[in-house]
């Protein structure tokens, strides 16, 4: 029996036709292809209508443990008990073990599987296709299919390995890296040092691959490329690699929306289209205790915005009244799923954190202005000063805090953050009279591998 991240595989090969139908992109190819032995691409067209399919590639394709084990949110404890899934309820709560026998697909694994055979498949394709008169097209589908595989591996590590460590990375577990299609080869776990090599290649070679401006926001271009970039960066401490990056990223796309012109939906999400700094767009898989009836944002958290901070009104409603339970309501998705994907708010506080971080106050300061004027009521902004770099970063992290919320970064952040005894937190969660903590650096910020790969594949657990 084979593990599923390679059962799922299989059936994606043997059966484009059930799992990209449902995107119109695609369905002229695969009309074509009824047959599994003819189910591959075979020309430049074929593989650019596999990667327009915003199913496997964009909805629900991030993980999601993270999110559900930060402290974004909270979950009420009469509510607690009716989450949809026994996962949901233990990762909530940090348990040692998270899976059991009834939910045995693990999406956060195996979506960005998925997505890497994919760009398997398409990388492996174009060396053999005749792209006559179309270089610029294939470069395109190449740059794609290279910041798929390395954003996927990105995703995956910062949610099934330890934080990155630079002084102990080459011996610290990472994740399996597949670099074929070949559903017969098994790696091993690679070490977090390979994976970061591995992904920062990947996006690198892609970069100057991609168009700076894409046809839709589904699909990368040079400035997400960067953002990414620049996000990876950030989280392996490398502040200039990481500020250099932003800069490339904002050279190229520095729009930035004007919460001022937003009619915020109650129920639908900050906005029903696509917002102008959303250059990458992406949506974490779509748990249960994702849904606004399931979680609420403690009271306390929506006071640390100003009265005239729109996204104190724009982030939050409340639901029948129910006012110690705000909810949050400013996802970037329009369909109201929570967006993960790569935004120039997210890049402006990069580039202030990294400035910070230099000792470069002024223009800390300018550029975390710059996004924040666009956040507030007309003529109420005061700009934000500091007179030292601790606290400039404090308020740039406050920021960060406030902005980003459910954007599946705050994972990364507190993994990040703890190694820094002055912003390291416990986390706890209670509920009736149970209490549960996450300390900082503790084991449990890497998930468990899925059972299946450990007992099929014989690959190393991780430590919880």
């Amino acid at each position: 029996m084979k593990p599923l991240v390679y059962i799922k595989c299989t059936v994606v090969l043997s059966a484009f036709l059930t799992l990209l139908g449902s995107c119109k992109k695609e369905d002229n190819f695969l009309s074509t292809k009824p047959n599994q032995n003819l189910a591959v691409p075979s020309n430049l067209t074929d593989l650019v209508n596999l990667l327009n399919n915003e199913t496997v590639f964009n909805r629900g394709a991030d993980p999601a443990l993270g999110e559900i084990s930060s402290d974004d949110f909270n979950v009420a404890d009469i509510i607690y008990p009716n989450l949809s899934l026994n996962l949901e309820r233990n990762t909530y709560t940090w348990q040692k073990t998270l899976y059991d026998a009834t939910f045995t697909q693990i999406p956060d694994w195996d979506n960005p599987y998925a997505i890497i055979y994919y760009s398997n498949i398409i990388l492996e394709a174009l060396p053999k296709i005749d792209i006559s008169g179309q270089k610029g097209l294939a470069d395109q589908v190449r740059g794609a299919a290279l910041f798929y595989r390395g954003y996927s591996y990105y995703n995956l590590v910062q949610t099934f390995a330890l934080p990155y460590d630079a002084s102990n990375a080459g011996n610290i577990p990472g994740v399996p890296i597949r670099l074929n299609s070949d559903l017969n080869l098994r790696p091993k776990r690679s070490s977090l040092a390979e994976c970061y090599k591995q992904i920062i290649t990947d996006i690198q070679q892609a970069i100057p691959l991609l168009p700076v401006v894409p046809k839709v926001k589904t699909q990368p271009s040079q400035p997400a490329a960067n953002a990414l970039m620049a996000r990876i960066e950030l989280a392996l401490g490398n502040y200039a690699d990481a500020l250099t990056y932003a800069n490339a990223c904002l050279s190229k796309n520095s729009a930035l929306t004007n919460y001022n012109g937003l009619t915020t939906p109650s129920t639908t999400g900050l906005s029903k289209t696509y917002l102008d700094e959303d250059i990458y767009h992406s949506t974490l898989n779509n748990y249960s205790i994702f849904s606004r009836t399931f979680n609420y944002v403690p009271p306390a958290f929506i006071a640390l915005y100003d009265v005239n901070d729109l996204r104190r009104t724009k982030f939050f409603t409340v639901l029948s009244n129910q006012t110690q339970y705000p909810r949050f309501v400013g996802s970037y998705d329009i369909r109201s799923l929570k967006y993960s994907g790569l935004a120039t708010d997210e890049v402006y506080l990069i580039k202030a954190e990294c400035l910070a971080r230099t000792n470069d106050l002024t223009n800390a300061m300018s550029t975390l202005n710059t996004l924040l004027i666009k956040r507030w009521k007309p003529n109420t902004f005061i700009p934000v000063t500091a007179e030292t770099q601790d606290e400039a970063i404090d308020k740039i992290l406050l920021e960060r805090r406030k902005e980003l919320l459910f954007r599946g970064l705050r994972w990364t952040d507190l993994r990040r953050l703890n190694k820094d005894p002055k912003y390291a937190i416990t986390l706890t969660r209670v509920i009736g009279n149970d209490t549960y903590t996450l300390p900082p650096n503790d084991p449990r910020y890497a998930m468990p591998i899925p059972d299946n790969e450990i007992s099929l594949e014989g690959i190393i657990q991780n430590p919880r």
